[in-house]
């Protein structure tokens, strides 16, 4: 098991070459515009996991990813000749969803605002429930001559 530390750094390693080479371009015309997010390496620096991004259409998503699964053994190769370890980490590319939660947050945080300035609009014409006056208030008794009142202990005979 290597050092969670050297792992990190790998990481960073890896995703800084795979994301020049994306930069200096592939020869295959299905690949979009392509974001690396993440690399995570295993404990054992075996495997590696890419996380991309891809700007456009869910048609140019799928093209991309056929196209970094294409290029994936390129990739390791050039991973390999940069890097200092004695094995090259097998690649495997993952679509992140980043975009599509960022869109589902966006679109609560609207309806979170809607909600807010509905109350706010309604506030205005609001008003209480139940009795204008909440309150329990203490019973009054009516003076009878029938019941006596113990003054001590002020409860009825």
């Amino acid at each position: 098991m290597a050092d969670p530390e050297r792992a990190r750094k790998m990481a960073d390693r890896i995703k800084v070459i795979i994301a020049k080479r994306l930069e200096r371009g592939l020869r295959d015309p299905r690949l979009g515009f392509v974001t690396i997010t993440d690399v995570k390496v295993t404990g054992d620096l075996q495997h590696a996991s890419v996380f991309y991004t891809v700007y456009g259409s869910i048609d140019e998503r799928t093209d991309s990813a056929a196209a970094l699964k294409a290029a994936t053994g390129m990739m390791r190769s050039e991973v390999g000749k940069n890097i200092t370890a004695r094995l090259t980490p097998s690649i495997e590319f993952i679509a992140d969803g980043i975009p599509e939660n960022a869109a589902l947050i966006d679109d609560l945080l609207r309806e979170a605002h809607e909600r807010d300035t509905a109350t706010e609009d309604g506030k205005g014409t609001a008003t209480y429930a139940g009795d204008a006056d909440p309150y329990k208030k203490p019973r009054e008794y009516e003076e009878d001559d029938d019941l006596e009142v113990d003054e001590d202990t002020d409860a009825a005979r």
